[in-house]
């Protein structure tokens, strides 16, 4: 199984987000799958220029050419991608949006209906894999993931690939802090990686809403 993953938060290695997420794709390849992590804030990916030049003029091809020309063949044959992201203004960090604005290549201008709602249709030679997203939220409260969990299983939808689920952490500098004091964190971090190597087996993420 291939797992593209995406730590698409400003800090990159040194962010929340990949306090959660490591420990996450640590266990995708204790079960097995070939995890290849990217840090969008180290990839240059130009905003979306909505001219629809990869629907029309070029069919399938970007007019930008910036690094999601090597992430294009990458995000055809994953099986999975994983999304890393912490909560901003209710919803994905602006790297993570820019990415997922560019995404417009995989799919084909035509109107279909999934569910009895209107969809793309995937561009041939794009795979029909799943979606996981992983977040952290600086609040307390959970409802604080909910406009980012419709933004995503809205996104899936439209893109034409299976939302497999979260895994959601509210209290984000809380939980720094703790790593910070040394605290052990074995409790959290742990079952993490051991619920993301039983996932593959039972295909279904852990902590899906």
């Amino acid at each position: 199984m291939k797992v593209l993953a995406f730590n698409c938060s400003p800090k990159a290695e040194k962010a929340n987000t990949s306090l959660i997420l490591t420990p996450f794709l640590k266990g995708l390849e204790s079960g097995g799958a070939e995890v290849d992590l990217h840090y969008t804030r180290k990839l240059k990916i130009r905003p979306c220029s909505g001219d629809l030049h990869c629907w029309f003029q070029k069919p399938g091809t970007c007019i930008h050419k910036d690094d999601m020309q090597s992430l294009y063949p990458k995000l055809r044959e994953a099986d999975v991608w994983v999304f890393g992201t912490p909560v901003y203004f209710d919803g994905v960090s602006g790297t993570m949006k820019n990415l997922m604005d560019r995404l417009v290549p995989l799919i084909l201008p035509f109107v279909e209906f999934r569910n009895g709602h209107c969809a793309h249709a995937r561009r041939e030679g794009s795979k029909a894999g799943k979606v996981v997203l992983v977040s952290n939220c600086g609040f307390w409260e959970t409802d604080n993931f909910d406009p980012l969990l419709v933004h995503m299983k809205a996104f899936c939808r439209t893109i034409g690939r299976e939302f497999a689920g979260a895994l959601l952490r509210p209290c984000g500098e809380t939980f720094r802090g703790l790593l910070e004091l040394k605290r052990p964190l074995q409790d959290i971090l742990e079952p993490r990686r051991r619920q993301a190597g039983s996932w593959l087996k039972r295909e279904r993420c852990p902590g899906d809403p």
